[in-house]
């Protein structure tokens, strides 16, 4: 593809729009994993966490083509960031001021890198789809998406502080990107491919089991440490 020439503009474009549309994920992961640190560390947290997710997603940039013949990929990926989304709810600050697992700098660094090492498959393939093998745009577009990832962190960060519901929410969506990766899995398409009812049906099933069972794990792990930090105070008391 001829360097500045329409189709190149065309194939920007389209990188510019994946990211656009897929950092919102990315943003989501690093803002609660940044949430409980100090404040002077959520920043850094965000941009740190940014650069060593960038760094991830720019080696499997590299790799998309062996990516590409990888047998299951998808679907670890997909199972891997179920955990990630549960993980995020049931390490959420109690009010008895208790940290949550993900309290600290390297914690969230952790949970930002690991999370979106899951969640970048798409967006690696999809860059490098939309591409069409010109390294010069896949370089551009993993610059282009630092920008849009912590931007959002930020935005999104401030959101939490004043409406903790947005936790729930942000662990739906994550709940909801690890389904579509899931269903997304070559290995799986004679189950959700065919435009059959009973394949909608399970295509629908997965969406609606992953996001209530990451919103209720993560429900029953908050009432249970809530019940067991009761128990603690009666029984010292």
């Amino acid at each position: 593809m001829e360097f500045m020439s329409a189709p190149w503009w065309s194939a920007l474009l389209a990188i510019i729009l994946i990211d656009l549309v897929l950092a919102g994920d990315n943003a989501i992961v690093i803002a609660l994993a940044a949430r409980n640190l100090p404040p002077n560390l959520q920043k850094k947290a965000i941009l740190w966490g940014t650069v060593g997710a960038i760094a991830v997603r720019s080696v499997m940039t590299v790799g998309v083509v062996w990516l590409l013949k990888v047998p299951g990929l998808m679907l670890v990926g997909g199972l891997g960031l179920l955990w990630i989304a549960y993980k995020l709810l049931a390490d959420q600050e109690d009010e008895h001021g208790d940290g949550p697992v993900v309290s600290t700098f390297w914690g969230a660094m952790k949970t930002i890198v690991v999370a979106d090492a899951l969640m970048g498959i798409d967006n690696v393939l999809g860059v490098a789809g939309a591409a069409h093998g010109a390294f010069d745009l896949v370089i551009l577009g993993l610059l282009i998406s630092v920008p849009i990832v912590v931007f959002g962190s930020s935005v999104v960060l401030k959101l939490v502080e004043r409406f903790p519901i947005i936790i729930q929410a942000g662990a739906a969506v994550l709940a909801f990107t690890a389904a579509k990766m899931i269903i997304g899995e070559p290995l799986l398409d004679a189950v959700f491919d065919p435009p059959e009812t009973v394949n909608s049906i399970a295509r629908w099933a997965t969406y609606t089991v992953a996001i209530l069972g990451v919103l209720g794990a993560g429900w029953l792990s908050t009432r249970r440490r809530g019940n067991g930090d009761t128990s603690s105070q009666n029984t010292a008391a």
